[in-house]
């Protein structure tokens, strides 16, 4: 089992930037592809962005495609989002997620392990 931790998450302004950090503490870290999923008030959880092992392969929601980028530093067990160009819809309690790939980040989240979460808030 992955233990996930994520930081970052505050109140900022529409068009503002923020970082969020997750932290795992597992020792095969460099094997899980990792992935990044929010939920706002009265919705459903929804996929926003993952990177495969390596982070040599990603893939973006629509909805934050060319303004969010996923990394990850192995060396260090961590996975980052960097979200840029921030819109109010972008308001969300955000989790980070460990899985086997890619697709099964997003087709078997019930497989998956989750962090506790962090709250981004855009104020327009």
């Amino acid at each position: 089992q992955v233990q996930l931790v994520e930081s970052g998450g505050r109140l900022v302004q529409a068009g503002g930037s923020l970082r969020l950090s997750c932290a795992a503490t597992v020792r095969t870290f460099s094997t899980y592809a990792m992935g990044w999923f929010r939920q706002a008030p009265g919705n459903k959880r929804e996929f926003v962005a993952a990177i495969n092992w390596s982070g040599s392969n990603t893939d973006y929601a629509g909805s934050v495609k060319g303004r969010f980028t996923i990394s990850r530093d192995n060396a260090n067990n961590t996975v980052y989002l960097q979200m840029n160009s921030l819109k109010p819809e972008d308001t969300a309690i955000y989790y980070c997620a460990a899985g086997h790939s890619i697709l099964l980040l997003q087709r078997s989240q019930n497989s998956n392990s989750w962090g506790q979460g962090t709250q981004v808030t855009v104020s327009s």
